[in-house]
């Protein structure tokens, strides 16, 4: 029989990451003690003086409809935010905030793809980007980098993956699920070739910008031949731990932001107004705060640690990231060998052998166009990470 369901929801796959910390809540509902290492969220507080602005907010009654873009307050609060962080220079009438970083990204597939339409991303990738890409109908090319390039991806590769069908480019930068970072120079490579191709524009999401460790964070629309194709996405949630709060935002050509905006208008109109008076607070600070300093000690430390455990794991090779929460260990060495007459096949039933056997909740490769990686998330203490490790190798050696 015919489904009912349309055919862009049956070939859009679910989230792997939501799927696993699902499945990982299942178990905890039933008493197993499993750490959770596969969401990307900080495990810090709101700071205060921004909550301190959403309780104002709401004394004042900030509780009708906001205009589509958002707040002129904040548009302007994420003008000089752009300009400080970023040298960019943008009007308010180039900007617009969306609910989260996520719904940001699919205003702009749905502005700019048609169908058939090639978009062109690299792998590692973001479990959304494809799935995005493909709900507006293009048509996904992915270029992989794996571990031994510290996942990025080189302006041959690029200029090989790019055509005159190519509309768009995706990146992270730093990257999820890699925690990769590309330096100044190594953009500037990427942006000579994206400028031999003017009809790609280029969707540079920046939600990790302050996250990084020793290598400054660029954005690749300071790049003057190609500021009117960039579309800048950031966003509140990860810098400010506000990923409950839902509030992202795009810097962009202004025909590009109209278009998001009639998109927005029609399916969501302006995110939550008291979000929106909290972000201005958040935009504030920058990653001098004490607060953002503090918690991208923390991560540093963590990265560290992580590594230097996981890294002495047999038959497990990982990098050092320099940016975001993630740490993409390579695991294939291990696809083929069994536990119970239960054969490893995928990074996926790697996954779920370290969920059900070592009760460790993370994110199998594929779900990032990498299937021979897990992401660990280590957003997390440092006893959890010693923890984890420990119960994995101790799964590892159970495996024949």
């Amino acid at each position: 029989m015919t489904s009912f369901l349309s055919d862009r929801v049956l070939s859009m796959s679910e989230s792997e990451t939501l799927a696993m910390a699902r499945l990982g809540n299942e178990l905890k509902d039933k008493g197993v003690n499993v750490i959770n290492m596969g969401l990307g969220e900080p495990d810090f507080k709101t700071p205060n003086r921004i909550k301190e602005k959403a309780k104002k907010a709401i004394d004042e009654n900030f509780t009708s409809y906001s205009p589509v873009v958002g707040y002129k307050d904040l548009l302007e609060a994420i003008v000089k935010k752009f300009k400080r962080d970023n040298g960019l220079d943008y009007k308010t009438s180039q900007i617009m905030t969306s609910t989260g970083a996520k719904q940001c990204i699919a205003n702009i597939c749905m502005a700019l793809i048609n169908p058939g339409d090639e978009v062109v991303i690299p792998a590692p990738y973001w479990v959304s980007y494809k799935e995005v890409a493909k709900f507006a109908g293009g048509e996904v090319k992915e270029v992989l980098a794996g571990v031994e390039q510290d996942f990025k991806i080189t302006p041959q590769q690029l200029d090989e993956a790019l055509n005159e069908k190519t509309k768009l480019f995706i990146f992270s930068n730093p990257s999820n699920p890699t925690g990769g970072t590309y330096t100044k120079e190594e953009l500037s490579g990427l942006a000579k070739v994206f400028e031999k191709y003017p009809n790609v524009y280029i969707l540079s999401d920046e939600i990790y910008e302050y996250i990084n460790f020793g290598t400054e964070t660029v954005s690749m629309a300071s790049f003057d031949s190609l500021f009117e194709r960039v579309i800048t996405v950031n966003g509140v949630s990860k810098a400010f731990a506000m990923t409950g709060w839902r509030l992202g935002y795009i810097g962009a050509a202004e025909k590009i932001v109209k278009a998001c905006s009639k998109i927005q208008g029609q399916f969501t109109s302006g995110t939550c107004t008291i979000t929106q008076k909290a972000a201005i607070q958040a935009l504030e600070m920058d990653v001098s705060d004490d607060e953002v300093k503090n918690m991208v000690t923390t991560f540093n430390r963590r990265r560290d640690l992580i590594v230097e455990l996981v890294g002495n794991l047999p038959e497990i090779t990982c990098n050092k990231p320099q940016g975001a929460f993630y740490l993409f260990p390579k695991v294939s060495a291990y696809f083929g060998k069994s536990f119970k007459g239960e054969k490893i096949n995928n990074a996926k039933d790697f996954a779920m052998y370290l969920l059900n056997e070592a009760h460790i909740a993370a994110t199998p490769g594929g779900a990032f166009g990498a299937p021979e990686y897990i992401r660990f998330s280590y957003a997390t203490s440092d006893e959890n990470i010693k923890e984890a490790v420990q119960r994995m190798e101790s799964a590892l050696k159970e495996l024949t």
